[in-house]
C-alpha cells in the first residue's frame, strides 16, 4: 500500500544524502519569508471577504426579495456550510496535488463564482451560488496552514499563522466595508460585485508572491489511508478539544455578526448600510490580536491564552446587550479581540499537536469552524427574530461557557496526566 504524505516528510532546512544543501525553512528576516507573508495574507483577505460578502448586506437582501432575516442568513450559512462539507476532500486531494495548486484552483473558481453572485435572480439561485463559492474556498484554509506547517520553521509557525488568520480578519473588515458603503451608492448587488473585484486583486496579488513549495512531497490518493489518519485525529482527544474550541468560538463570531446589521438599521439606532458597513472597521482589533497570540501564548501559555480569549468575548457580549451605540462598539471590539485571539491559538495547537497528517487535522479544524459559524449565523437570526438581541447573546454566551468547559476539562486532564507520569516515574 503506498504511503499517505503525512504533510511534514523531511525536517525544513535538513540535509538529505540527495540534497546536501537543502533549503532553509521560513523564518522573519529570511529571504521568501516576506512575499510568503504577503501572498497568504491575500488569500485570508480574499477569502474572508468573500465567504461573508452577503453578511452585511442581509437587511438589503431581506428588503430585496422580501424575506425573513432567517432566510437571508442562508446566503451566509450555505457558504460556511459548503465550506466546512469540502474542506477535508480538498485538503486530501492537496496531498496529491500540492498546497500551492489547491489554493490557486480554489481561488481562481471562489473569485469567478463571485463575479456572478451579484447576478443572481432570485433568493434561492443566490444562495446556490454562494454554496458553490464556500465549496470552492474550501481548498485555501486547510491547504495554507500545511503549506506553512511544511514551510515555516516550527518557532515561527504561531506568528505566520497569526499573519495569515490577521488576513481573514482584514478582509472581513474590507469586505463588508466595500459592501456597505458601495450599497448604499448601487444596491446590494453593486455591494457583491465590489468585493468580487477587489477579490480578483487579491488572486493577482497570491499568484505573484507565493514562494514554490519547497519541502513538499506528493502522495498516493488513498482514500482508506486518508480515512485512517482522519480516524486518528478524531481519536485525539487533545485535537478533539482544539475543534470543539474552533467551533464554538466561530458560534459566537457568526451570531454576532449575522445579526448586527439588523439590530443597528432597526430603532433606536436606523443607522444607514454604509455606516453599518464601517462598523466593520472594528475587525482591525482582530488583526492586532491574531498577530499577538504568539506572544501571548509565550507568556500565559496555550490555556491562559484562552481564558483571557474568552474572558473579553463574554464581557464584550454583555456589554452589547446596552442600548447605547458607544456600548455595541465597545463590545464589538471586544467580542472581536477574543474571538480572532482564541482562533490563532486554537489552530495553530492543531498545527503542532498533528505530528502526521497535518492537512487532514487542519482540515478537521476549518470543517468544525466552519460547521460553528453556520450554525451561529442561523441560530442568532432565528434567535433575533424570535426575541431580539437579547436571546443572540444568549446564544453566543452558552457557545462562551461551551468553550470554558472544553479549556478546564483539558487543565484537569493534562494536571492527571502529569500525576500519572510522576507516579509511574516513582515506581
Amino acid at each position: 500500500m503506498p504511503p499517505v504524505h503525512t504533510g511534514a516528510p523531511v525536517t525544513p532546512g535538513a540535509s538529505t544524502p540527495s540534497s546536501p544543501a537543502a533549503p532553509q525553512a521560513h523564518a522573519p528576516g529570511r529571504p521568501g519569508y516576506r512575499r510568503m507573508s504577503l501572498a497568504l495574507f491575500a488569500a485570508g483577505l480574499a477569502t474572508f471577504a468573500l465567504l461573508y460578502s452577503t453578511q452585511a448586506l442581509l437587511p438589503a437582501i431581506s428588503d430585496g426579495f422580501g424575506v425573513t432575516a432567517g432566510q437571508a442568513s442562508w446566503t451566509v450559512s450555505a457558504a460556511t456550510g459548503a465550506l466546512a462539507l469540502f474542506v477535508l476532500p480538498l485538503s486530501a486531494l492537496s496531498e496529491r496535488f500540492g498546497r500551492t495548486r489547491m489554493m490557486t484552483v480554489s481561488m481562481l473558481v471562489a473569485v469567478g463564482v463571485g463575479l456572478l453572485v451579484p447576478f443572481a435572480p432570485s433568493l434561492e439561485w443566490l444562495v446556490v451560488l454562494r454554496a458553490v463559492q464556500g465549496a470552492a474556498i474550501a481548498g485555501i484554509p486547510a491547504s495554507a496552514m500545511a503549506y506553512l506547517a511544511e514551510e515555516v520553521r516550527p518557532k515561527a509557525l504561531v506568528g505566520a499563522i497569526g499573519l495569515f488568520v490577521a488576513g481573514n480578519s482584514i478582509g472581513g473588515m474590507s469586505g463588508r466595508l466595500v459592501t456597505g458603503w458601495a450599497a448604499q451608492a448601487w444596491g446590494w448587488r453593486g455591494g457583491l460585485l465590489a468585493v468580487g473585484v477587489m477579490a480578483l486583486a487579491c488572486a493577482v496579488a497570491f499568484l505573484v508572491l507565493l514562494p514554490r513549495a519547497r519541502f513538499f512531497r506528493p502522495a498516493s490518493l488513498n482514500p482508506r489511508a486518508v480515512g485512517r489518519t482522519v480516524a486518528g485525529h478524531l481519536r485525539d482527544p487533545l485535537l478533539l478539544r482544539l475543534y470543539g474550541i474552533g467551533a464554538l468560538f466561530m458560534t459566537v463570531f457568526g451570531a454576532v455578526y449575522t445579526v448586527i446589521g439588523y439590530r443597528l438599521v432597526d430603532e433606536p439606532f436606523s443607522l444607514g448600510q454604509g455606516v453599518i458597513g464601517s462598523i466593520f472597521l472594528i475587525y482591525l482589533v482582530g488583526t492586532v490580536s491574531s498577530a499577538a497570540a504568539g506572544q501571548l501564548v509565550a507568556r500565559t501559555g496555550r490555556r491562559g491564552a484562552l481564558y483571557l480569549a474568552v474572558t473579553t468575548t463574554a464581557l464584550g457580549l454583555l456589554l452589547s446587550l446596552a442600548d447605547s451605540l458607544a456600548a455595541i462598539l465597545v463590545g464589538l471590539v471586544l467580542i472581536t479581540a477574543g474571538f480572532f485571539a482564541g482562533h490563532a491559538v486554537a489552530s495553530a495547537a492543531v498545527s503542532r499537536t498533528a505530528t502526521s497528517g497535518r492537512a487532514q487535522a487542519s482540515a478537521l479544524y476549518q470543517s468544525a469552524y466552519y460547521l460553528g459559524s453556520s450554525a451561529g449565523g442561523t441560530l442568532g437570526a432565528l434567535a433575533y427574530h424570535s426575541a431580539g438581541w437579547a436571546a443572540t447573546v444568549g446564544i453566543a454566551l452558552l457557545a462562551v461557557l461551551g468553550v470554558v468547559s472544553i479549556t478546564l476539562y483539558g487543565s484537569h486532564a493534562a494536571r492527571a496526566q502529569r500525576r500519572h507520569g510522576s507516579l509511574a516515574a516513582a515506581r
